[in-house]
């Protein structure tokens, strides 16, 4: 959920849900899950317009293969509010590390990375220190 003046976030339009490439260009919510202690890792970006991408990495930043199924995305908006809400099948059983994170593009196109936990330096979401969320 993102609170503020939304209308100054270039927000893209919604077409019909469909797998996009290259999503963290623009505004996009992106999750990460990952099991303690093994390299590989999947990555689901999730864009406000309805368009989703999902990577299944063997190692960092390594191996990405698109993966699926289809993740179910719900967007709400209003003057002063964004939220996108995902529902992902994922069947991992177990402990889990969870990284959050967002990219948020402005009206003059310009980015900014937000997460749960930065890992040092610039950002980099899949760096192992940004996945801050343990599932038990």
């Amino acid at each position: 959920m993102l609170e503020g003046e939304i209308d100054r976030l270039r927000i893209p339009p919604p077409p019909p849900p469909r797998i996009a490439e290259r999503l963290w260009q623009h505004t996009c919510c992106e999750i990460f899950i990952a099991r303690p202690g093994a390299p590989d890792y999947r990555e689901f970006n999730l864009s406000p317009s309805g368009e989703w991408a999902a990577y299944a990495f063997a190692r960092y930043r390594e191996g990405a293969q698109s993966t699926g199924p289809d993740p179910l995305i719900a967007v709400r908006r209003s003057a002063r509010r964004l939220e996108l809400e995902a529902s992902i099948a994922h069947h991992e059983r177990g402990k889990l590390l969870i990284g959050l994170a967002a990219v948020i593009e402005d009206q003059d196109g310009v980015l900014s990375y937000w997460a749960l936990r930065h890992a040092p330096g610039r950002p980099d979401f899949h760096h192992p220190d940004a996945f801050a969320l343990k599932l038990e």
